[in-house]
């Protein structure tokens, strides 16, 4: 090699030390930056020329070093992993949020609750039947019945509610996910830009990551590589991004609780009618809330909760008309209603009181006189039987709340398994500082060397061009 060509081996490995630092700086800076891959320079010896004729033979010094790219330290195995924790993450922190809500609107136990509306309620006849036909016991009673029904009613409104805000948010969600997807195959057109360039695109890399793992968290996306640097992203089995191209997804089905039209479900826009199957994330765990009632309670669980109100509202008025209709009240009037629900409407939501003052309630057995109680002692009774309307409440609250308690469980593991994946991930892909300093402080001693080598074959060539041949003049 010439003396001019050791300039050249100074120099790239001046630039490739500049290089090194740079790099370790930006890994430092981003040390704290959510969803940052650490980064390396990736570098090569650059080999000795090749020699020809007689004196080709011996060994020979190499030209350098060549840097020839950045490294993004990140693993797609290790991702993937990410994705799936928060697929399954997001479906099961979704249900366990809702269900808690569905539990807590029950008020169960609790002053506000209809078991403690039902105590009251039974309590109300046996004070009639103590004194049939009197007005204040009849006034408690008729308050009493107004108030559980009113109980019951106020109890499917809140599941109205809750499913109607349900849907919103889930469209919502599908908004946001079609924006996601937009935000990937924007970032695989830029990415395929710098790429074929010649630029690196790690940072781009790392935001497309994110996007994409928020597709994941949503609707359960499978994202899958291609050669020029692009991703595709799966929902359901079809792609929903592929290359610098997407697809939006809609929902679509009844938009009120119990309303016209079929289930609520995600669908392609481009092809309507067809449900898209979802495998994990906040929408599958909506969808799955949002489901009609199913036989044998398979349906939502919202759904589920309000067919259940609406069988506890109407075996309460069965079995309170089927005692009170064999009775008379105190002015002889009989075959009479005490619960009444309107045709065609939920039960539960209609569910009202009949009478309006003691003529209306029956107190006593047919032909038994003014002052009898036994109707009324027998439908205060109604409440300790083994089918009454209290114990189909107690399994109705036991159900919901094994149901919460069993999504809290799945939420908390869930949670661990996305913790422990993301905590995989960034063992291998997060910035150590310790590891950082240590690259840093080998870069700037491996520029103080090429630095010294630089100046080292600058004064020789200064002694061979300007101080050569001087001697004995």
């Amino acid at each position: 090699m010439s003396t001019f060509g050791g300039l050249n081996t100074a120099y790239l490995g001046l630039t490739a030390a500049q290089q090194g630092i740079n790099v370790a700086g930006q890994n430092i800076a981003n040390a704290g930056t959510d969803g940052y891959t650490r980064q390396r320079i990736e570098q090569s010896a650059v080999g000795a020329p090749a020699r020809t004729g007689p004196f080709a033979a011996g060994a020979q010094a190499g030209q350098g070093v060549s840097v020839d790219g950045i490294a993004r330290l990140g693993n797609s195995f290790l991702d993937a992993g990410v994705r799936s924790g928060a697929a399954q993450a997001g479906y099961a922190g979704y249900r366990s949020t809702e269900l808690q809500q569905l539990e807590g609107s029950l008020n169960e136990p609790g002053p506000a609750g209809i078991s403690t509306a039902l105590q009251t309620f039974w309590s109300s006849w046996q004070g009639v039947s103590n004194n049939p036909g009197e007005a204040a016991p009849a006034g408690v009673l008729l308050q009493a019945g107004t108030s559980l029904a009113n109980t019951v009613s106020a109890g499917y409104k809140a599941l109205d509610s809750q499913w109607t805000r349900i849907r919103g948010e889930a469209q919502t969600t599908v908004a946001t996910l079609n924006d996601a997807a937009a935000r990937v195959a924007s970032f695989n057109a830029t990415i395929r830009s710098v790429t074929a360039s010649g630029g690196s695109a790690n940072e781009i890399i790392d935001a497309r990551n994110k996007v994409s793992e928020s597709i994941a968290s949503l609707a359960g996306g499978i994202v899958r590589d291609n050669p020029d640097g692009t991703v595709d992203v799966f929902v359901g089995g079809n792609a929903i991004v592929s290359g610098t191209s997407h697809r939006d997804l809609t929902l679509s089905g009844q938009a009120s609780m119990g309303g016209p039209g079929y289930a609520v479900q995600l669908e392609w826009a481009d092809r309507p009618g067809v449900a898209v199957p979802l495998d994990g994330g906040k929408l599958a765990g909506a969808v799955s809330l949002l489901a009609p009632a199913a036989a044998g309670g398979a349906g939502g669980a919202i759904s589920e909760a309000a067919a259940s109100y609406n069988a506890f509202a109407a075996k309460l008025m069965n079995d309170v008309n089927a005692v009170h209709r064999t009775g008379q009240s105190a002015t002889g009037a009989s075959n009479l209603e005490f619960f009444a629900t309107t045709p065609g409407a939920p039960a539960a939501l209609s569910l009202s009181v009949v009478p309006t003052s003691a003529a209306g309630i029956a107190t006593g057995n047919p032909g038994s006189g003014a002052l009898d109680g036994k109707i009324a002692d027998a439908v205060a009774q109604i409440g300790t039987g083994q089918g009454s309307p209290d114990a189909l409440w107690s399994g109705i609250v036991t159900g919901i709340g094994t149901a919460s308690q069993s999504a809290q469980q799945h939420q908390q593991l869930a949670d661990a398994a996305s913790a422990a994946a993301v905590g995989q991930r960034s063992s291998g892909a997060s910035v150590s500082l310790d590891e950082e300093n240590i690259s840093l402080l080998s870069n700037q001693h491996a520029y103080q060397a090429a630095a010294r080598a630089m100046t080292a074959v600058d004064e020789a060539l200064d002694v061979l061009i300007n101080h050569t041949g001087l001697v004995g003049r």
